[in-house]
C-alpha cells in the first residue's frame, strides 16, 4: 500500500468504491496543525470530478490501468466486437462503455482502458476526431444564410446526424470531433 506521498498527477487510485485518476494535487503545510494533501480526482468510468483532502500519511490504494489498441470489427446482439491489434483476441463491449458509438465505423482503431488486476473493461475511447462521408443532406440554396453560422442536418455513413454548414453536400467527407459530436472541417478528396 502506498501513502499520500505517492500521489502524483495521472496516478489512478481506488477511492470510495471506484477508480479515480488524480487530476491535480497540492501538498499543504499550514502554520498550525498537521499537513494535508488537497486533490482533484476524476472518476475513470463516469468522468465526474470531485475535490478531496487527504491527511498527510494516510494509506491509499493505487490501481493499475492499462490502455490497449483495439480495432472495431462489427456490432451484433452481444455488443460492439473489437479485436486486440497485437494478440488478435476478440471481445464484445457493451455500448454504454464507448464514449461516442454513433461515430464508430468498421476498421476504426480505438483504445480500451481496463483495470489491470481484474482485466475489467472500464471504457473505450475513439480517436479525438474521425473522417466520415455524408450520405444524405438537403442541398444548400445560394444566398440562404441569415448569418455566417447557418447550419443544416446531415447524415453520415455511420447513421449519425451532424449539423454542418450550408456549403456541405452529399458525398463530401467531413472531419468530426468525436467528443463533442460536432463538425470540424471539410476534408479535401
Amino acid at each position: 500500500m502506498a501513502d499520500t506521498t505517492d500521489i502524483k498527477n495521472g496516478v489512478c487510485i481506488k477511492f470510495k468504491e471506484g477508480l479515480y485518476s488524480v487530476v491535480s494535487f497540492q501538498h499543504v503545510k499550514p502554520g498550525k496543525g498537521p499537513a494535508f494533501v488537497r486533490t482533484k480526482l476524476k472518476n475513470v468510468v463516469t468522468g465526474k470530478v470531485i475535490d478531496n483532502t487527504f491527511n498527510s500519511g494516510v494509506k491509499i490504494d493505487i490501481a493499475r490501468i492499462e490502455r490497449r489498441s483495439y480495432q472495431f470489427l462489427y456490432k451484433d446482439d452481444m455488443g460492439y466486437n473489437i479485436m486486440n491489434t497485437e494478440t488478435y483476441d476478440q471481445i464484445a463491449i457493451e455500448e454504454s462503455l464507448i464514449n461516442s458509438p454513433q461515430f464508430l465505423k468498421d476498421g476504426d482503431i480505438v483504445e480500451l482502458v481496463s483495470h489491470a488486476d481484474t482485466e475489467t473493461p472500464l471504457f473505450v475511447e475513439l480517436a479525438p476526431n474521425t473522417v466520415l462521408e455524408i450520405t444524405y443532406t438537403e442541398p444548400g440554396l445560394k444566398g440562404d444564410t441569415a448569418s455566417s453560422t447557418a447550419l443544416k442536418p446531415a447524415t453520415v455513413e455511420t447513421g449519425a446526424t451532424v449539423m454542418v454548414p450550408l456549403f456541405i453536400n452529399q458525398g463530401d467527407k467531413i472531419k468530426i470531433d468525436t467528443k463533442e459530436g460536432s463538425y470540424m472541417e471539410r476534408v479535401k478528396a
